[in-house]
């Protein structure tokens, strides 16, 4: 039993460590007005992953019905130029979006694949997947050649946390001060924009 016993806490200990190690590959890269950004180098791409976390006073069926609101969404994404629907199967829908970018840099749209998921505590994710090839390209713009990522909304009394996190591969070249920018901008502004009208 001793040995048993032994290996138990081994195992345990190990998972505690490596979950000790995942955490820390998140560096926070600023926290103000009650929103925290962090980000996370990804292996193999030369851009970070972004996971923005913040706490809304509202209502689950407030912020799910901003959410699945698929056009009017769009004025608290991101630099979102228009976003609308393309199908919707049960938990399953599919978005197309265009977004602006700064000159000289070419405007980019995407396709996602959003699967929601809810929890037996009531919460619900929806998972982000990029399904660049869904759609033919677009004359003006740069499809986004891989997104994932995910939102999660878990009720916390009169409360919601919201954590935001996305990995993104943009297409074609982005200069890095512009990737650096929009891996902050990106999280911190979408969670302010979303958390001022779950608010209201």
């Amino acid at each position: 039993m001793g040995s048993l016993h032994r290996m138990a806490v081994l195992c345990g200990l190990t998972v505690l460590l490596a979950s000790t190690a995942q955490a820390e590959e998140w560096k926070t890269a600023k926290e103000e007005e009650g929103i925290k950004v962090s980000l996370s180098e990804v292996a193999g791409s030369q851009y970070k992953a972004y996971r923005g976390v913040t706490v809304m006073k509202t209502t689950m069926a407030k912020l799910r019905a901003l959410q699945e609101d698929v056009p009017g969404a769009c004025a608290w994404i991101h630099e979102c130029k228009t976003q609308k629907l393309l199908k919707h199967e049960g938990n399953q829908s599919w978005t197309y979006t265009q977004f602006n970018t700064p000159w000289p840099v070419t405007a980019r749209d995407s396709v996602l694949h959003v699967t929601t998921v809810e929890g037996a505590d009531g919460s619900l994710t929806r998972e982000l997947d990029g399904q660049p090839k869904y759609l033919p390209e677009e004359k003006g713009f740069v499809r986004v050649a891989q997104v994932k990522g995910f939102w999660k909304l878990v009720p916390k009394g009169d409360q919601v946390e919201v954590t935001y996190q996305v990995h993104t591969e943009p297409g074609g070249s982005v200069p890095s001060w512009l990737a650096n920018k929009f891996v902050v901008d990106a999280p911190f502004n979408t969670l302010k924009a979303l958390k001022e009208r779950a608010e209201k």
